[in-house]
């Protein structure tokens, strides 16, 4: 039997990406909203416009060339169904199009991962998220791609709810936006199906700073770098 990880090799080519989050203002810059975040950096990222689509019950964008060597179209989508409908726009796309659950990656907020950590896996359970629960519902299988961009868990399960509904401090934003755009690094591999190599990427902790230079004091009595 082979390795699981050769398997992940071989893997076809990611060709819907989509983001979970709940639609209308109020809801923009709070956690739950964090695959939003990364579908609206990748569509700028690729010069993609997402615009409603009846059909889908979204937000989506077609991009016939994603990238050099990546043969398109790809979709981008933004269910505009609330959270836990989800599932109803992905499938209607998903269906339309012919492309199957492991053509798919769904990028969503994580409690169990800290904001700032990001981590790439296929199928599993939905762990109580309602927009994982009805994707996999919809689709009739759990075998799509998740992207996980964690946001802390407020440590009290009956806080859960007002925790993922609230919008992060600053610093928490920031080291979010950071995994997003680390994850986004990998873009390519994740289109291109090599998706071992992606979760590389995607895992990679971020290089640590480098210290700074010790200070030394010149005989005149102010303060040098030293080389």
């Amino acid at each position: 039997m082979a390795a699981p990880e050769a398997a992940l090799d071989n893997h076809a080519m990611i060709r819907l990406l989509v983001g979970l989050g709940n639609p209308g203002p109020e809801y923009e810059a709070t956690r739950h909203n964090a695959g939003f975040w990364w579908i609206d950096e990748l569509a700028r990222m690729l010069g993609a416009s997402l615009v409603p689509e009846r059909s889908y019950f979204g937000l989506v964008a077609r991009v016939n060339r994603p990238r050099p060597g990546v043969d398109g179209p790809i979709w981008l989508l933004e269910p505009m169904t609330f959270m836990n409908l989800s599932g109803k726009s992905v499938a209607a796309l998903a269906r339309f199009f012919k492309i199957a659950p492991d053509e798919i990656l769904v990028a969503h907020d994580e409690l169990d991962l800290l904001p700032g950590q990001a981590k790439l896996k296929r199928g599993g359970s939905h762990a109580g998220h309602n927009g994982l629960k009805d994707m996999q519902a919809q689709l009739g299988s759990a075998d799509f791609w998740r992207l996980r961009l964690g946001i802390g868990h407020p440590g009290v399960k009956a806080e859960v709810i007002n925790y993922v509904l609230r919008k992060p401090p600053l610093a928490e934003r920031e080291l979010i936006d950071k995994s997003i755009e680390q994850s986004l690094a990998g873009i390519d591999l994740l289109l291109a199906g090599e998706m071992e190599r992606a979760m590389m990427k995607v895992h990679a902790k971020p290089p640590r700073p480098k210290p700074a230079p010790p200070v030394r004091v010149s005989a005149a009595g102010t303060e040098e770098n030293k080389p």
